[in-house]
Formats: C-alpha cells, structure tokens, sequence
C-alpha cells in the first residue's frame, strides 16, 4: 500500500501531491492493478488534511482511469502506466542512488538535493 505525505515547501497543492505520488508509484511498479489506496479516513488521519483534498485526488486519478472507487470498499488501483521501471532501469537506479549518497556525504540537505536535480533535470531536458 502506498504511503502518502506531504511536502509543505513544494508549492504543489496537497491534492496534486497525492496525484503525483499514485502516478509515481505507478510507473515504477510499487502499485499494481488491484492494489487498493489508503482509506480516506487513514489519509486523513496521517497527513492531518481536509477529506475533500484526498476525495479530489482520488476523483482525478478515477477521471484518468487508473483507479476506481468500490462503494464500501475502498478505491483500488484499475491500471498501471507502462512497464516497471524499478525492474527495467535497475544500473540506472544504483547509478542515482550511489550520486544521492554523494550528495549526502557532502553535506546536502534533501531539499537541497531535490532543487539540485529539479534544476539539472529542467536544464537538460527541456
């Protein structure tokens, strides 16, 4: 099951975040089809946030159909998006891990480190 949190500093709209982190889960295999979400009332009760942000976020990843609610049930994941990167990219996944605990080692803090590659990724990609 997925573990959500928040990051206050991100400028991203805590039902985005939510959003965000499904689909992420999702391209890299940490979701499957069938996975169920957390309940609302257990999002609620861990991140300390209104119902209606997780009812928003779990109505836009039904509207882009990868999961779909079960009345009484919960919401459970109904596709995935593409194949599992964590199992296809595995040298590229050690290779950045490895360049994470540099960071670290150098004395970086995680935001840091998080505008560091937002920016490099930004500038070589676009």
């Amino acid at each position: 099951m997925i573990d959500f949190y928040l990051s206050a500093g991100s400028g991203v709209s805590p039902y985005l975040q939510l959003v965000q982190q499904v689909r992420q889960n999702l391209r890299l295999g940490l979701l499957s089809e069938g996975d169920q979400l957390p309940t609302v009332k257990e999002v609620v009760s861990k991140l300390a946030i209104n119902p209606n942000t997780v009812l928003k976020a779990y109505r836009e990843l039904e509207r882009e159909g990868l999961v779909a609610p079960r009345p009484g049930v919960g919401t459970f994941v109904t596709r995935t998006s593409g194949p599992n990167l964590l199992e296809t990219h595995q040298e590229l996944r050690e290779s950045l891990r490895e360049w994470l605990l540099q960071a670290t080692r150098s004395g970086l803090e995680p935001d840091d480190i998080e505008a560091l590659y937002q920016t490099t990724f930004r500038a070589t990609i676009t």
